[in-house]
């Protein structure tokens, strides 16, 4: 089923269409532009508008018609203070009418309040970081997002709890004279059902591995004198699967870092070891050898079948042999990432599934709510067979925290995304002293990261001062292509984009 909504300003199709998809997560949402021609067909086959937004100088206006034969309900929303509203000009102020306005009248349309309210970005816990840097108490920033924003008391709460841990951890960062490095394998050894990233099937690709990461090598040594007199905080191997990688050529990758950057500063140096079917004795001691000190171990599930149904061609008893093996190598920072909402899975599956991570007991554990990307094959085989969308529930997430909690372990980073199962949220879980720094770098954005690699981002972070005192942050970003043999190929380009990003503009 089709939602068609129509709205006489274009400004704000990414909020309108953010939040009316929260409210119906199993419906495909349509924004339309009153009185484009592009969007003729769309009328044509709906038969009805379900929402309009309409946008005036003094006013905002909402008329819902849930259903063909339906009456149509009027909405309408003035500042108190009779003062126009410029919505033809987007800003904060704007869109946070907009937001509270739509929220309000949906919830009250469909009964339904939302956990996170009518936010709709990924990083939630920044409102509440930010609050709390300028002066305010961890009560005063709960009760904003609460009022402000709709948020439950529970999340509120949570935020405020995260928010601070994650000032205590980031202590000793350096955030302007600081960075993280992250570097992007795109290779896995299948391609699971769910993903959406960059990912590359390691057997068709053998013939070009090694030249990736000689690519990778020559991308290290270029960009690393970028950097000189900043000091390396943390170091990220993500992918895809970094243990697709051959323990030749991860000692050859690491050793380039070693040898290139200054990494006598590092917090952390974490390789996502990930896929148990890809894990190996000889690889982890490639990594022990050097000064890797944090891994994953990723399971998703412990059941058997779903991991044959999402495409994951291991068992549930490689993940306890991986594990193992890992702890064996002298590994003491080890994390597990779970999925909630998976294909067919109930809380009795979860329940069972984190019964057996704490038999392992792993020192972090980052728990995904299922986000249904548009790129993945599982959005495909929703949309064509006309599956219904798979919900997480308050349940399975209060199974997942109860048994983090069980194991010693608190949440110390929070995220969201698109199309996220239950307008529930991701969140990382770990023993004291055992956080993934770079986690929450990620999301906060306050330190510079150089991301090389096929499909990485670098961001780097420009700090001003206001006459006040306080800060403005500004990031410009550089990316590489996706595409393997497209990076690989094009690999001095790659490295004239940071250049540009860390020298021209400055540091």
């Amino acid at each position: 089923m089709m939602r068609l909504i129509e709205t006489n300003l274009d400004l704000y199709r990414y909020e309108i269409h953010s939040l009316v998809r929260e409210f119906y997560p199993a419906t495909e949402i349509k924004v339309v532009v009153e009185g484009d021609e592009r969007d003729e067909k769309l009328h044509r086959e709906v038969p009805y508008v379900f929402l309009r937004v309409h946008f005036d100088r003094d006013c905002m206006g909402l008329i819902l018609k849930d259903g063909e034969a339906a009456e149509p309900l009027t909405f309408e929303r003035r500042r108190e203070s009779g003062e126009p509203l410029p919505f033809n000009e987007k800003g904060k102020e704007t869109k946070d009418i907009l937001k509270t306005f739509l929220y309000e009248t949906l919830s009250r349309v469909t009964g339904r309040q939302l956990p996170w309210g009518d936010l709709i970005g990924i990083r939630p816990t920044k409102i509440a970081m930010t609050r709390m840097e300028n002066g305010e108490t961890g009560e005063e920033a709960a009760a904003f997002l609460q009022r402000e924003h709709h948020v439950s008391e529970e999340k509120a709460n949570l935020s405020v709890d995260i928010a601070k841990r994650e000032a205590k951890i980031l202590s000793p960062i350096h955030y302007r004279d600081g960075f993280s490095l992250y570097i992007g394998i795109p290779f896995c050894p299948t391609t699971c059902l769910y993903c959406s990233f960059p990912s590359f099937n390691v057997a068709l690709w053998k013939d070009r591995v090694d030249d990736y990461v000689d690519a990778l090598i020559k991308e290290i040594a270029a960009t690393a004198d970028l950097m000189r007199g900043k000091i390396l905080d943390t170091v990220y191997i993500g992918g895809g699967t970094p243990t697709t990688l051959e323990a030749e050529q991860l000692e050859r990758l690491i050793s380039a870092v070693e040898e290139n950057f200054d990494t006598s500063h590092l917090c952390e140096f974490t390789v996502e070891a990930g896929r148990a079917d890809s894990i190996t004795k000889e690889k982890l001691e490639a990594l022990r050898r050097h000064r890797v000190s944090r891994i994953s171990v990723n399971p998703q599930t412990m059941k058997e079948e779903t991991l044959r149904i999402i495409g994951r061609h291991h068992t549930v008893q490689q993940v306890r042999d991986s594990y193992r093996l890992a702890r064996e190598c002298g590994f003491d920072n080890i994390n597990m990432d779970i999925i909630l909402g998976l294909p067919g899975e109930d809380a009795g599956d979860v329940r069972h599934t984190m019964e057996e991570i704490e038999k392992l007991s792993p020192d972090s554990l980052t728990v995904h709510s299922l986000a249904i990307k548009r790129a993945s094959r599982l959005r495909r085989i929703i949309d064509e067979k006309g599956y219904p969308a798979f919900v997480n529930t308050e349940e399975t997430m209060r199974i997942a925290d109860e048994g983090a909690r069980r194991m010693g372990m608190e949440p110390y980073y929070l995220y969201r995304q698109k199309q996220m199962s239950g307008n529930f949220e991701n969140t990382g879980y770990a023993r004291e002293d055992k956080y993934g720094i770079y986690n929450i770098l990620i999301m906060e954005e306050k330190q510079s990261i150089l991301a090389l690699g096929a499909g990485s981002i670098s961001k780097l972070v420009f700090y001003t001062e206001n006459p006040d005192g306080t800060e403005n942050i500004r990031i410009e970003r550089a990316d590489n292509p996706k595409d393997v043999a497209t990076y690989i190929e094009n690999i001095d380009e790659m490295i004239r984009r940071k250049e540009k990003l860390y020298r021209i503009q400055g540091r």
